[in-house]
């Protein structure tokens, strides 16, 4: 069986894939102390981005003031929008840590003597979550800065 340039991509790919994946499933221990001070700086963060938002609002706000064609409204909308989206995203990120935060608070409680030597799962899903929305929310960012410096 012959196998083109393209096949050999996609396996590779492939397999790169499956070994991200079993060093994904392959969780790394970590100490509740350890969960704890990453969920203190995710929602740290968290925090900094939601006042962030409000600081592009006011600066949405000041464009809309001082222009009122359509294509400078279909962008005041558009971005409207999108902080919409990213306020709810970190309302949506920011309960889940303190879901897990609570978890980890019972599991504290129902074991106090051994919890410092206790291990548990790192939180691969809130850690993706948080860059993930990071990158998005700097990629608006950008996108936002741009314009400001267009029409402002």
């Amino acid at each position: 069986m012959q196998y083109d340039k393209h096949h050999i991509k996609q396996y590779t790919l492939e397999l790169l894939l499956a070994n991200q994946t079993y060093k994904n499933n392959m969780e790394t221990k970590k100490t509740i102390y350890q969960l704890h001070e990453d969920h203190k700086i995710w929602l740290n963060k968290l925090a900094f981005y939601k006042d962030e938002i409000l600081i592009m609002r006011n600066r949405i706000s000041e464009v809309a003031k001082k222009n009122t064609s359509k294509e400078v409204l279909a962008f005041i909308e558009h971005f409207q929008n999108q902080l919409i989206v990213q306020k709810e995203q970190i309302d949506i990120i920011s309960h889940e840590l303190n879901l897990h935060e609570k978890e980890l608070e019972a599991a504290a409680d129902k074991n106090r003597t051994a919890i410092d030597k206790q291990k548990f799962n790192d939180h691969p899903k809130h850690r993706d979550a948080v860059n993930t929305f990071e990158k998005i929310f700097n990629d608006l960012r950008k996108e936002l800065i741009n314009f400001l410096c267009k029409w402002m």
